[in-house]
């Protein structure tokens, strides 16, 4: 079933936008107990975004490596054109490498010429903010990963939270696979790598007009047709199943888990979609009120239903606020050009 198409610019600015303002709502309560939040928060837990010192409410490395997978996607369609070739997984790879330099790391020698571009010239993109020790140390190990040449066998949440942009950027019957792929840059496991696949097939799912559940079925259907998929298959049955249990969502989601690994994070978000997927508000304070990952579980969320609702229907108070709103929102409409084959984003995104 078809409802309308959502090529919208106002749909790309609200999958990375509601991203972010997810990402910054469950930053301050990522490493806290429910019991905890409860305790700082009151019994409804966490639910507006915390202002820090900037003005701003902070987001952290999920945000981060999110616009630094839609910087590389456009910067290797770029030079993709300049060359007539294009390697995504590369050039995405690079703009990881670049990521890690923001964080204090040095740069590789024998690659000074990637280290350029939008984003590393952005000083907030330099606040080190929790970044995911897998994907620390898989960049640092100087290594591609691939699905078929895996550099761990990890399966944490940090390959899943940062591939959106490829469902912004690619149709459905690509966006699976190239997402699994650049997940695999950092996760080995199936798990960690899959559930990077089946977010982003399901954000282009959500572009080209489908509704949130019948998403959520397709994005099953293509599942199994990947070796290994039965962890991600499950987590997203139960999402799809709890979703009209009755269960209060503190016990959904513990049914889900915590959203420390790919699929858990991918399951608790897909809940959160479905049970509201009317209301930007009430999606994202279940995704971040629970024990586990709140800012990767409300950095997708927010990616999922900011990209089924779009931008208005956001709360524009949570929109001002959030960190960096003006290079997120530069990002995405720079994407929907792409994504409607326009040339006016080039010149921003040269080199790899």
């Amino acid at each position: 079933m078809v409802e309308i198409m959502k090529r919208s610019k106002e749909n790309f600015r609200g999958c990375l936008l509601g991203g972010a303002i997810g990402d910054a709502l469950g930053w301050p309560v990522e490493f806290l107990s429910l019991d905890e939040i409860k305790k700082n928060y009151g019994e409804q837990g966490i639910t507006d975004l915390i202002v820090g010192i900037s003005g701003k409410s902070e987001i952290t490395d999920d945000t981060q490596m999110t616009l630094f997978t839609a910087e590389g996607l456009l910067r290797a369609e770029s030079r993709g054109r300049e060359k007539g070739i294009c390697h995504p997984q590369t050039v995405v790879y690079y703009a990881y490498q670049r990521w890690l330099n923001t964080q204090g790391y040095p740069k590789i020698k024998d690659l000074e010429w990637i280290y350029d571009g939008l984003l590393v010239g952005v000083k907030e993109m330099h606040k080190r903010r929790a970044p995911g020790n897998t994907c620390l140390s898989a960049l640092l190990s100087g290594k591609q990963g691939s699905v078929d040449n895996p550099i761990n066998n990890s399966k944490g949440c940090g390959g899943v939270m940062r591939v959106a942009p490829v469902g912004l950027y690619y149709r459905k019957e690509n966006a699976f696979n190239i997402a699994s792929e650049l997940a695999a840059l950092t996760h080995g496991h199936s798990s960690g790598y899959l559930s990077g696949g089946a977010l982003a097939y399901m954000i282009a799912s959500i572009i080209e007009g489908e509704t949130i559940e019948t998403v959520v079925e397709n994005t099953l259907v293509e599942l199994k047709k990947h070796e290994n998929h039965q962890e991600c298959v499950k987590s997203l049955s139960q999402a799809l199943n709890l979703s009209n249990s009755g269960l209060s969502d503190i016990d959904a989601i513990l049914h889900i888990g915590e959203g420390w690994v790919g699929e858990e994070a991918l399951g608790i978000s897909t809940y959160c979609t479905l049970k509201y997927k009317n209301d930007f508000n009430k999606a994202l304070i279940a995704a971040v009120n629970h024990n586990g990952d709140s800012d990767s579980t409300g950095a997708i969320t927010g990616n999922i239903i900011g990209a089924y609702l779009g931008l208005k229907r956001i709360p524009q108070d949570w929109v001002f606020k959030v960190e960096l709103k003006e290079v997120i929102t530069q990002l995405a409409d720079d994407l929907f050009v792409k994504y409607q084959e326009g040339d006016e984003w080039w010149s921003r995104y040269p080199g790899y």
